[in-house]
C-alpha cells in the first residue's frame, strides 16, 4: 500500500475537504485512482458533485468577511506556516506526487519547491497591494483608488502538475484576502489533498480553503455559475477552458485561464548549440513532455541543422525510462491509455503525410503507458502533430533559412503561450522577443517559470497571469473613491 511508503501516512487523505472537516460524498460512492507505473491502486476519492460543492461555497462565503479583515500580515504569517509544514514534508510529498502522477522523484521534488515558492511569495506580494492617491481635478475633491479582495474564489487545476498549477491559484487568492473552493484534477488529487491536511496543521480558519473532487463537468458548472462565486481561474486544455469561460458569462465573473499552447523553438546558426541542444532536450522531455510550455515545434537553421540533431539524437537516445521512485530515471509512463492513443494517433497522422520518425515512435517495452522517447524529422504544417498541442515525449524538428520566415511560421498558430529561441546575436535577441506571439518568450533557456514573473499566454492559450505582481491583481478589484466639498 502507498500509505507504507510515507513517514507521515495522515498526509495521504482519501476525503475531501470543507470548512476544516474530512468528508466523504453524500452518495458515498468514490473513484479509484492509480499509479501509471504499474495501475496499482493509490486510493479512492469522494466521487462528489453539486450538492457538496455548494456546501463547500457556502462555508467559503461563510467565512470571507472574517478572512478579509485580517491584515495582510496576519494572512501572510498563515501562508508562511503553511509553506513551512511543505517543506518539513517534502519527501512524503515528493512520494506521493510520484506514485499518483508518475514523474520521477526529481521532478515532483522541483515541483513542490517551486510550490513552496509560490507561497512565500504571494506571502508577501499580499502585504503589498498598494492603492493611490489620485490629483483631484477640482480643488475641494480627493481621489483614492484601493485595492479590495475580489471575494469567494472557484479553482480548477491539472493533472500535469498538481500542486503547482494549484497554488499559483490559490496562494494569491488566499493573500488578497479571498477564500477559495478547489477541484484538483481526478488523475492527481492526493497531492492536493496532503496540501490542505498541511493547511489545517498551519491552523487555518474554518472554511477559507476548501477541496471538492469527484465529477469535473457537474462540479466546474456549479464552479462557474453560483453567484457567490466571484473569480474562477482554470488550468487545463483550450477546448475546456472556452466551455467554462462561457459558464461563467451569466454571473460576469473575474476569469484567469491558462490554457493549450503550440510553443515553437528556434535554434539559430549563431547560437551556443551545446546549451541548444541540452536546454532543448530539458524543455522537450520534462515531465515526460506533459507541460503546456514544451516546444511542441523545433525550428533548427539550415546551416546547423545536421549538428543539432546529432547531438539532440544522442541526448534522447540516453534518456532512462521507468518507475519514478527508483534512482537514475528521468522518464516516467505518461498519464493514462488516452495519452498514449493521442501521441500514437498525432505520429501515424504524420507518418501518413510525408514525417520521417528517427528515433523512437513506439510504446516501450516496458509496456503500460511508457512512450519511447521520439524525435521527428520532415513534418509540415498540414499535419495535426504541427497544429495540436502534443503532450507527450515527441520531439518534431523542422529545418528553416530565413528569420523573417521563420517568425512567421511560429506565430501561425491559435495559441501563444511560451516561445523559445536560441542566439548569440543580441539585435536579433530583441527582434524575435518582440516578434514573438507569446506571453512567454525565453533567450537561450529551456526552463523559465518563476513565481516572481507573470505566467500567461495570448489568442488562445488562455487570460489574465499567473505569478509577478500581476498575480495578485487577478484577486483583486481597484475601488475609486471620491471624497467632495473639503474646505480649502
Amino acid at each position: 500500500m502507498p500509505k507504507k511508503l510515507l513517514k507521515n501516512q495522515h498526509l495521504l487523505v482519501e476525503k475531501n475537504f470543507i470548512n476544516n472537516d474530512w468528508i466523504e460524498a453524500i452518495s458515498g460512492e468514490t473513484l479509484a485512482v492509480t499509479n501509471p507505473f504499474d495501475q496499482s491502486l493509490v486510493g479512492n476519492i469522494p466521487l462528489c458533485g453539486e450538492r457538496e460543492t455548494v456546501q463547500a461555497i457556502e462555508s467559503a462565503h461563510h467565512s470571507q468577511s472574517a478572512w478579509r479583515s485580517l491584515t495582510s500580515l496576519e494572512r501572510a504569517n498563515y501562508l508562511h506556516k503553511w509553506a513551512s509544514l511543505i517543506e518539513a514534508n517534502l519527501d512524503d510529498l515528493c512520494t506521493i506526487m510520484t506514485i499518483e502522477h508518475g514523474k520521477p522523484l526529481f521532478e515532483s521534488k522541483a515541483e513542490l519547491l517551486f510550490g513552496i515558492s509560490i507561497i512565500k511569495w504571494f506571502a508577501e506580494q499580499g502585504r503589498r497591494a498598494y492603492g493611490d492617491i489620485v490629483p483631484a481635478n477640482k480643488s475641494h475633491h480627493r481621489i483614492l483608488v484601493m485595492k479590495q479582495p475580489v471575494g469567494l474564489v472557484g479553482i480548477i487545476s491539472a493533472w500535469n502538475f498538481p500542486v503547482a498549477t494549484f497554488l499559483r491559484k490559490a496562494a494569491p487568492a488566499l493573500a488578497a484576502g479571498c477564500t477559495v473552493v478547489g477541484k484538483p484534477a481526478e488523475l492527481t488529487p492526493f497531492s492536493v489533498l496532503a496540501l490542505a491536511y498541511l493547511a489545517k496543521e498551519a491552523m487555518f480558519p474554518s472554511g477559507i480553503l476548501n477541496l471538492i473532487t469527484g465529477r469535473p463537468s457537474e462540479i466546474g458548472k456549479v464552479l462557474t455559475s453560483h453567484q457567490l462565486v466571484r473569480a474562477f481561474s482554470f488550468t487545463g486544455s483550450t477546448a475546456v477552458g472556452k466551455v467554462l469561460q462561457k459558464q461563467c458569462a451569466d454571473s460576469v465573473k473575474k476569469v484567469s485561464l491558462e490554457l493549450g499552447g503550440n510553443a515553437p523553438l528556434i535554434v539559430f546558426d549563431d547560437a551556443d548549440l551545446n546549451l541548444a541542444i541540452n536546454a532543448t532536450l530539458t524543455n522537450k522531455f520534462r515531465n515526460m513532455g506533459q507541460a503546456c510550455v514544451c516546444a511542441n515545434r523545433i525550428y533548427i537553421h539550415e546551416n546547423v541543422y545536421d549538428q543539432f540533431l546529432r547531438g539532440f539524437l544522442e541526448g534522447v537516445k540516453a534518456l532512462k525510462l521507468g518507475n519514478g521512485l527508483s534512482a537514475n530515471i528521468n522518464q516516467g509512463p505518461l498519464i493514462s491509455q488516452a495519452a498514449v492513443d493521442k501521441v500514437l494517433r498525432l505520429i501515424n497522422d504524420a507518418v501518413s503525410k510525408g514525417a520521417e520518425i528517427v528515433c523512437g515512435g513506439k510504446v516501450s517495452s516496458l509496456g503500460g503507458t511508457f512512450f519511447e522517447p521520439t524525435v521527428i524529422i520532415n513534418a509540415n504544417a498540414h499535419m495535426d502533430i504541427h497544429k495540436e498541442e502534443i503532450f507527450g515525449p515527441v520531439a518534431v524538428i523542422y529545418k528553416f533559412a530565413s528569420e523573417k520566415q521563420v517568425l512567421l511560421d511560429a506565430n501561425h498558430t491559435n495559441f501563444g503561450l511560451a516561445a523559445y529561441a536560441f542566439t548569440n546575436n543580441i539585435q536579433r535577441m530583441f527582434r524575435i522577443s518582440e516578434g514573438f506571439e507569446a506571453g512567454i518568450v525565453s533567450i537561450n533557456e529551456g526552463v523559465v517559470t518563476t513565481e516572481v514573473a507573470p505566467f500567461g499566454g495570448y489568442k488562445e492559450s488562455g487570460n489574465g497571469r499567473e505569478g509577478g505582481k500581476e498575480g495578485l491583481e487577478e484577486f483583486l478589484e481597484t475601488k475609486y473613491v471620491c471624497i467632495g466639498n473639503i474646505d480649502p
